[in-house]
Order: structure tokens, then C-alpha cells, then sequence
């Protein structure tokens, strides 16, 4: 692979999403998803709801938790790959800039990456830990 080729298995775009997100480039994370993406935050999660294209993304879920939260952070640390599914087990944390509570919680994230770019994601988290760090 030519240092300008990018790796464009599953694994490899997913974990380009975190890294994206963890430095705040939202135009790298923008590049990782296709322009029908799917993107669902559970229901109970502040956030909740499907989100299209990778603008609607990120201004719906990226911005909004970089400005009501600090150090907004997915670790992601165990990925389980079939083909182009990509399930992620990581964890949330972050301080939340009204409250000042600290955020840490295990999610899980299912991801679909089809032609090197996330078709659809889902996440899955604990709720209720969100809400005790918002209020």
C-alpha cells in the first residue's frame, strides 16, 4: 500500500472515525461516513435519534457534545469484525460543563462499512449514567 492509499477495510475506516473524533477533525470524521449514512444515538441518550449525511452527523451529535460537554472522549478498545460489520466495545468519558460531573461508561457500537465509508451506526450505552452526570 502507497503511503497515500488508505486502508479502507471496515476495521480500518471505523478506527479512523475514533481517532477523528478524539482529535476534533470533524472533516476527517466527515470523510469516513458515507453521504447516506445512518447514525443512531439510543433512545434515553441526550442525543437520541437518527441523524443523516455526514454534516447532519456531526452537527447533530459531534458539536453538540463538544459544546455541553469537556474532553468528550469514545476509547475504543475491542473490535469484533464479520465481514462488514464492525461491533466496538469502548467507553465514554468526559465532564460535563454545566455540572461539572464526571462522565464513565462502557458502550457498544455496531458499526456498517460498506465501500470504505460507515453506512449505518448504532450505539448502545448506559443511559442512565449520561443523566447522573447532566443533573
Amino acid at each position: 500500500m502507497g503511503l497515500t492509499e488508505l486502508d479502507d477495510s471496515p476495521r480500518a475506516v471505523v478506527r479512523r472515525q475514533y481517532l477523528a473524533s478524539a482529535a476534533g477533525d470533524l472533516d476527517a470524521l466527515r470523510a469516513t461516513l458515507a453521504p447516506d449514512v445512518e447514525w443512531t444515538e439510543m433512545a434515553g441518550f441526550p442525543l437520541a435519534g437518527t441523524y443523516r449525511t455526514p454534516e447532519g452527523v456531526t452537527a447533530a451529535v459531534m458539536e453538540k457534545l463538544g459544546a455541553d460537554w469537556v474532553d468528550w472522549t469514545a476509547h475504543d478498545d475491542t473490535y469484533v469484525v464479520d465481514g462488514e460489520n464492525v461491533v466496538v466495545l469502548a467507553r465514554y468519558t468526559a465532564t460535563h460543563g454545566t455540572t461539572g460531573k464526571t462522565l464513565d461508561a462502557r458502550v457498544a457500537h455496531a458499526f456498517v462499512v460498506r465501500g470504505g465509508l460507515i453506512v449505518r451506526f448504532e450505539q448502545f450505552v448506559d443511559t442512565a449514567l449520561v443523566r447522573d452526570a447532566m443533573a
